[in-house]
């Protein structure tokens, strides 16, 4: 495989076609090449030179580095790169993606889809954190994030959280306009309501 950047900046993908033989001797070789430009791809035979085939023809060219190979390639001075790929690794992975492509047009997309939400669901289950060193602390405070919403709050267990102000702190004090007392009247009662059934608690915080 050889990727290759020209000078306008078309990129080309490039592989051996089907029976084609590689003469050690020869400068140049006849490639089928995959052209990715902006209106989609076209293959069409080109000639490059060959490549290094040898290990000390590999072995023996000079090194550089990613900052000024990015750049020689951005300014055009590159026209061919050689990727070195090991046989068998590719026709493996090739062979995997041929397996996943297969598999995902046999499905649709809405049943993918909600094979995914059910995987996602199952994941968050209280069964899922069981090897956890945390499970049993997790399984005492199961009532704060329920599975359905309650219709009141969860038991009181006695844990109180406090913010302690810096002395000298000012209150952030938020004016208010005023309300005409029939809408005050109606908040109290819809908050007295829920109070009562136990939907939310009085603040005993000194700042409320």
């Amino acid at each position: 495989h050889k990727l290759r950047k020209s000078r306008s900046g078309t990129e080309t993908l490039q592989e051996m076609s089907t029976g084609q033989t590689s003469d050690a001797t020869s400068s140049v070789e006849r490639l089928n090449v995959l052209i990715r430009t902006r209106t989609g791809r076209q293959y069409r035979s080109m000639q490059l030179e060959n490549p290094p085939t040898s290990v000390s023809e590999l072995t023996s060219l000079p090194a550089m580095s990613w900052m000024h190979f990015a750049k020689d390639l951005y300014d055009g001075r590159i026209e061919q790169i050689c990727i070195l790929s090991e046989l068998e690794r590719m026709k493996s992975e090739a062979g995997e993606l041929r397996q996943l492509h297969a598999a995902s047009t046999t499905e649709s997309e809405d049943t993918l889809s909600a094979k995914t939400k059910k995987e996602r669901f199952d994941g968050q289950s209280w069964d899922s954190p069981s090897a956890s060193t945390f499970y049993d602390v997790l399984r005492e405070q199961k009532d704060v994030l329920p599975d359905e919403i309650p219709a009141e709050l969860p038991q009181d267990k006695g844990i109180k959280h406090e913010i302690d102000l810096v002395p000298g702190t000012k209150y952030c004090v938020t004016r208010q306009w005023p309300l005409p007392r029939d809408q005050v009247k109606a908040i109290d009662d819809s908050f007295e309501s829920r109070r009562q059934a136990r939907q939310v608690r009085e603040s005993k915080s000194p700042h409320s």
